[in-house]
């Protein structure tokens, strides 16, 4: 009988821990999170996407690195980071055993397929300058690049040596591509020009004339006969490949055609544009078959599956889509991809971390759990500031719209939306509740009732009635008993208000450039402020003097927190790096680094116990704090 309950016992805690493994592993939140980072809300933007050529696998590159899927399930099997900026293009090897990646930030990464190991990271060109497109050689011996400064260059995949560099164009190379035998490689640049290169000795054959603009994506089709380039000029041209006859053009998206692919039979051609629609054209008659649309805001990417049966298409902003072929139905959503995120907020309560983005959504994440709650999709502009209210029930929004006020309960509008004159950059409630500041791209700063949205005051400063966007108000607080406002502006200065009076108090002036970021300390005594000068400036805020200069950002201070009790500062920065920060002694605690473009705002959890933190690379990493 023991014998058998042990079997039992052991055979639960076997099925238990498998069970476990599986769902930490399914869950994207946790992978190749950076030090310090307890949890990653969101995957980025997609910049690029590729099948592997026994299609068993999906590359999606973009904000933060390429995360691979397995094709089978769709689901996350690893995230590639390393690169420090936005990853731009990815390819598999022919043999499938290696994924190489460029970045805008200059590097290469060549790496072990299975293991996801580096074979070589290396300097993709000149003085760093970014990796556009990349594409291994049909035979898999050749890796090539092309770039920001024109140039083509081709590796061997062996030694990761640079074998050679063509030259020609005389603008960023956008697109590179084989023909199927490996004998051809076409390139197009935004100078305008398709090139087309002898393989494998790299002389020029030919360049197809200046008619469409920057070229933006290239593409053979299966018998290698033609070529079908997608143009910034709102076109697809299709050219023989042998004589460089222009075939046809394909007219019918509203902005530049960003991705174009042929279906493997050759006879379905797919475009994505930046207006958001994906087409799909009769390549024999050149006529539209089919309009995919509201799906996608800027299509950056679409890729047929290597049997034809699917297509991927993936934008800037949102989730990617996969679609029958046969039925053009979406067969699967991968979510949780984001736009470029500019604020985050805490809630209350501590439990629910909010980001907004600039396709407008508002996602909410459930802190304990680590999983999204809520998509907020009623805006389509750009949503630039959030703010909960004091007691949790609301969620007030910033955008070229004005401000929405959202009702936590019913998740839906609390009142009709408030218009304001001009972009409503950075929201704020009072500590009562009662009230919500707002600054924008005109210079004003207004005041509106948190319960009716009826404009309460316009606050203006000495000598100036009229405010222009040199005097855009980047940042506002309300100090902790409500009766200051401290402003950060575009003009370089830091301006106090008496709320009470609506009267304007002081300026404060000692950045030389403008100022992206003001906060007041929890105990109203200190008002920190980050600019383009990239230093933290601290200012007593009831003599208006400075207290302490902090340097360490080497880029612009976008984004200034203080903890709940006053210890610590929290800064973002340009170039990604977040700094921690002792307001009484000035010292630097502590540098997470995680992110791979902007931190564009930052929040402490009410305990002080977390960070989170958004940023342009389009996610939002929440932090823990020891």
């Amino acid at each position: 009988m023991k014998t058998r309950l042990f079997s039992i016992f052991l055979t639960l805690f076997l099925i238990s821990i498998l069970l476990l493994s599986n769902t930490f592993g399914e869950d994207y939140t946790q992978m190749n999170l950076p030090e310090g980072a307890i949890a990653r809300f969101g995957k980025g933007e997609i910049a690029n996407i590729k099948y592997s050529q026994d299609g068993t696998q999906l590359a999606v590159a973009g904000g933060i690195g390429v995360w691979n899927y397995d094709t089978s399930t769709y689901r996350e099997i690893d995230l590639l980071t390393g690169h420090t900026a936005l990853v731009k293009a990815v390819a598999f090897s022919p043999d499938g055993n290696t994924i190489a990646t460029g970045s805008w930030d200059g590097t290469l990464h060549v790496r072990n397929r299975v293991t996801g190991t580096h074979k070589k990271r290396f300097i993709g060109s000149e003085h760093g300058l970014g990796t556009n497109t990349l594409v291994f050689s049909p035979d898999g011996k050749t890796l090539v690049t092309g770039s920001d400064d024109g140039n083509i260059r081709l590796w061997d995949t062996d030694t990761v040596e640079l074998k050679q560099t063509l030259t020609g164009h005389t603008d960023w190379v956008w697109s590179v591509v084989f023909s199927p035998e490996g004998s051809v490689l076409a390139s197009g640049s935004a100078d305008g020009t398709i090139r087309l290169w002898d393989m494998p000795t790299g002389k020029h054959k030919t360049t197809f004339p200046e008619e469409m603009g920057s070229v933006l994506s290239v593409v053979f089709s299966p018998d290698g006969k033609t070529i079908a380039a997608g143009s910034w000029e709102h076109a697809i041209h299709l050219w023989d490949a042998d004589t460089g006859e222009q075939k046809m053009t394909l007219t019918g998206h509203k902005a530049g055609v960003r991705s174009v692919a042929l279906s493997p039979d050759g006879n379905t051609l797919v475009s994505g544009s930046f207006d958001g629609s994906i087409l799909l054209w009769d390549v024999k008659t050149g006529t539209l078959k089919k309009t995919l649309t509201k799906t996608h805001t800027g299509v950056n990417s679409v890729a047929f599956s290597p049997d034809g049966k699917t297509l991927a298409t993936g934008s800037r902003a949102g989730n990617f889509y996969l679609w029958n072929t046969e039925t053009w139905e979406i067969q699967k959503t991968i979510t949780a991809y984001l736009s470029w995120v500019d604020c985050v907020a805490f809630s209350s309560d501590g439990k629910t971390v909010a980001n907004g983005s600039f396709g407008g959504d508002i996602y909410l994440w459930d802190v304990q759990t680590k999983r999204h709650k809520k998509t907020i999709s009623e805006s389509t502009a750009w949503t630039k500031g959030l703010a909960f209210s004091p007691d949790g029930k609301t969620l007030a929004s910033g955008s070229r719209e004005g401000i929405h006020l959202w009702d936590l309960d019913t998740e839906g509008p609390k009142i009709p939306f408030i218009k304001q004159k001009g972009n409503a950059e950075c929201v704020t409630f009072s500590p009562d509740g009662k009230t919500i500041a707002s600054g924008g791209d005109m210079g004003n700063i207004h005041l509106w009732d948190a319960h009716t949205g009826k404009h309460k005051q316009t606050l203006t400063g000495p000598e100036r009635t009229i405010y222009t966007p040199e005097d855009a108000i980047n940042s506002v607080a309300f100090s902790p008993d409500g009766k200051t406002i401290v402003s950060g502006s575009e003009n370089t200065t830091i301006q106090l208000w008496d709320v009470d009076t609506a009267s304007y108090k002081a300026t404060l002036i000692g950045h030389p450039e403008a100022v992206k970021c003001v906060a007041f300390s929890p105990d109203g005594k200190t008002i920190a402020s980050g600019g383009e000068d990239s230093e933290l400036r601290l200012w007593d805020a009831a003599t208006g003097k400075l207290k302490n200069t902090l340097s360490g950002h080497t880029l612009w201070v976008i984004s200034v927190a203080f903890s709940p009790d006053g210890k610590t500062i929290a800064s973002g920065g340009w170039e990604g790096n977040i700094h921690l920060w002792d307001p009484e002694t000035g010292e630097n605690k502590k540098t997470f680094i995680g992110h791979t473009s902007w931190v564009n705002s930052l929040a402490f959890s009410p305990d002080g116990k977390m960070l989170v933190s958004g940023s342009r690379d389009a996610s939002v990493l929440l932090w823990r704090l020891r």
